[in-house]
């Protein structure tokens, strides 16, 4: 209350905060947002944090910026995002929507952090999956990876979530990654997320046989 009787307003909101959300189109794998931002360092590895929505929450092209889309805390589970940038109380993540190395930027407010101590390198040309925890190596192994009409995307991505399915013939467990194939718009109905997963016959592994998903 000011001293001399007149109320007290609240300070204009910044523009970036007045949002419908309503309007806004929701990044998922299912969605392709032309609108986002593209990866601008593409070939380099996080370092580990990664932030989940509280709630749905509006994507930006820049700190302070245009909201574009909007990002929810579900998709396969809790939808954790890797942070590829900081700018003061913003962070720029990578989106799990089309096309790929999309990126957004978020309110730090908004979200709940934490920090994944693993990598997943997938080199295309050794053919081999790499995993490490806490910078160092736990294991390396041989994989499939996509043939010549359908190669796995490059680029750096994240594991967006975990799928169970007894009934899949090839795989009971597959992780679906936040990248899609350049090629097809579809794998048997789905939008074309490409995962890891299992495989039945091991004489795939160090072939380029896939659709595009690394075996």
């Amino acid at each position: 209350m000011r001293d001399d009787g007149e109320e007290k307003r609240s300070p204009q909101r910044p523009a970036a905060e007045v949002v419908d959300l309503a309007e806004l189109k929701a990044s998922s794998t299912k969605s392709t947002i032309k609108a986002a931002p593209r990866d601008p360092r593409p070939e380099n590895v996080p370092n580990g944090a990664v932030v989940h929505p509280k709630r749905i929450v509006a994507l930006f092209d820049e700190p302070e910026g245009t909201a574009f889309a909007k990002i929810g805390p579900k998709q396969f589970g809790d939808t954790w995002l890797p942070v590829i940038t900081r700018n003061k109380d913003w962070v720029q993540v990578l989106l799990p929507s089309k096309p790929n190395g999309s990126t957004g930027w978020l309110r730090s407010t908004e979200l709940e952090e934490a920090h994944s101590r693993f990598l997943v390198k997938v080199h295309l040309g050794a053919r081999t999956l790499e995993l490490l925890e806490d910078g160092e190596q736990v294991g390396t192994w041989t994989v499939a990876i996509g043939a010549a009409a359908t190669p796995t995307p490059t680029g750096r991505t994240f594991v967006l979530g975990q799928i169970t399915d007894e009934k899949q013939p090839f795989s009971p467990v597959i992780l679906p990654l936040g990248s899609h194939s350049d090629t097809l718009d579809s794998y048997g109905g789905g939008p074309g997320t490409v995962a890891l997963h299992g495989w039945t016959d091991p004489s795939v592994f160090g072939q380029a046989v896939s659709h595009g998903c690394v075996r």
